[in-house]
């Protein structure tokens, strides 16, 4: 049997993270931290160069050190571009600084259940994540000292919690508004098995907007009353999104908040109600909404072939959103206690069933077909040689899958090419994001050919693995020769020597 502990699922969130573990009752539980809190604030506090401090410490100290606390860092997640900066100088990338938070939690993890080092974990990520911010996860968790069996979508992670406790065949649509994402998710259940038909979402749209949009008029309001404006400096800017969150969780539970706010001399005690506070994010419920409606109809289906909606995520918390849904779908939405920790009772659900021993699952081990959040394809040139997306695995594939299309060379006497693979659904090269990294300028993996005459058939497979990381096989068809297969170093993510470095900053690291 699996040495309890030893393997976990992590719900690595926006702005709140947690850990779970099957128990040897055959029941995932979620394990808490060293306050005796079941979520982990997603924040980090740099105390020093070889010291930082996570989760509720942290997250306290936003207002009086702005310049050393970083939050949200999983919306910067594969993006090569962005380092968040110390008061001292230091410069660290998402991974490392989510790598932080995942040592925080394997090291509560192991404090609770006592049973040695917790070395293996499946980390979920948004269904919409792509394959540069996929990787990213999984990095952050090397970098953390964490073997990573899987990257695991969010909403099939919340589907297989509510399925372990709700059984019976039915079609199930996972509305999953969190902190900083949203995804919706329609899966069918039959007895054990989850079937994953389809998945869309956006990676910027969570309770985060939210915030930003009731800072906003907050501070439109405290202007009006002559007072500065808050947005700057990050002291006044940190105070304000602390009380704009407490703010709107007041107003989940109230329909009117006070707020006050101070500066420059001036105090001013502002009301906002339940329905201003709708009024204003309005837009942003309909972004989800419309994406919503989008799916089913994608899907071929009608609200009505929807047994359930299972809401997840502390923004869903918020009562403009089962009331939406409701008002859209015909039906009341599920709305369970712990909806903060389904996703990582999911992520231990299916960490157990990784395990070398066999799961220790109260019940059948559920099988579960996930599909592609988004499309795969390659770039060429059309016949009047202007560069477009083809688009080799659609979206909503089941994984793990495979595409492949033939292309010819573009020039007579032509000695190599450069195969640019791209992750989105647009034939616009400008509304995809290109994930090749090669030796050249361009992002193009360069593979030697014999100089065959212009239209020479050449063709490319490309490959979803189970995590929907890329692989890519190229074809010589006129020589009936492969020219090799490679799997795709994303631009945007850690070179190896990178990932080494930051394993052993990681290490030297006091994570309290």
């Amino acid at each position: 049997m699996t040495a309890v502990g030893r393997i976990v699922g992590i719900d690595l969130g926006t702005t709140f993270s947690a850990i779970a573990t099957v128990m040897p009752t055959g029941k995932p539980v979620v394990l808490s931290n060293r306050e005796g809190e079941r979520l982990t604030p997603s924040v980090v506090l740099f105390e020093g160069a070889q010291s930082v401090l996570v989760g509720s410490m942290a997250k306290r100290s936003a207002v009086t050190a702005p310049l050393d606390v970083v939050e949200f860092v999983k919306r910067q997640m594969g993006n090569p571009d962005w380092k968040f900066e110390t008061s001292t100088g230091e410069q660290y990338g998402a991974e490392a600084i989510s790598a932080m938070i995942l040592t925080r939690l394997k090291e509560d993890a192991e404090l609770v259940l006592g049973a040695g080092q917790v070395t293996d974990a499946v980390i979920t990520v948004p269904a919409f994540f792509d394959d540069a911010r996929r990787r990213a996860t999984r990095d952050a968790g090397t970098i953390a000292g964490l073997n990573v069996l899987r990257v695991l979508n969010e909403p099939t992670a919340a589907a297989l919690a509510y399925g372990f406790v709700n059984h019976g065949d039915q079609t199930v649509l996972v509305f999953d508004l969190g902190g900083g994402t949203f995804d919706v998710t329609v899966l069918r259940i039959a007895g054990s098995d989850f079937d994953v038909i389809g998945t869309d979402g956006l990676h910027e749209l969570g309770g985060f907007e939210w915030d930003n949009r009731l800072m906003e008029w907050l501070n439109d309001q405290f202007r009006q009353a002559g007072g500065p404006d808050l947005s700057e400096p990050f002291e006044s800017a940190a105070d304000l999104r602390d009380k704009a969150e407490l703010a709107k969780h007041v107003l989940s539970q109230a329909t009117t908040a006070r707020v006050v706010l101070s500066g420059g001399g001036v105090t001013k005690s502002i009301i906002i109600t339940r329905e201003v506070f709708e009024g204003i994010t309005a837009d942003l419920l309909n972004q989800s909404r419309d994406l919503m409606i989008s799916l089913v109809e994608e899907m071929g289906l009608a609200f009505s072939d929807i047994d359930n909606i299972l809401l997840v995520g502390g923004s869903t918390r918020m009562p403009m959103v089962p009331r939406m849904v409701a008002d859209i779908s015909g039906r009341q939405p599920l709305q369970v206690d712990n909806v903060d920790e389904l996703v990582a009772l999911g992520a231990a659900i299916q960490a157990d069933l990784l395990g070398p021993d066999g799961p220790m699952l109260d019940g059948p081990a559920p099988r579960i077909s996930d599909v592609t959040s988004q499309g795969l394809g390659v770039i060429a040139l059309n016949d009047q040689r202007i560069p477009c997306n083809t688009i080799v695995v659609a979206r909503n594939s089941k994984i793990p899958s495979q595409g492949a299309e033939i292309f010819g060379t573009a020039d007579d006497g032509q000695t190599a090419i450069r195969v640019h693979v791209t992750q989105g659904d647009d034939e616009d090269p400008g509304y995809v994001r290109l994930v090749t990294k090669g030796r050249y300028p361009d992002g193009g993996q360069p593979l030697a050919i014999p100089p065959y005459d212009a239209g020479a058939p050449i063709q490319v497979v490309l490959h979803y693995d189970i995590d929907q990381t890329i692989q890519v096989e190229v074809i010589d068809l006129t020589a009936g020769a492969s020219l090799g297969t490679f799997e795709v170093d994303n631009v945007a993510n850690l070179t190896d020597e990178e990932l080494a470095e930051a394993i052993r900053k990681n290490k030297e690291l006091g994570v309290g």
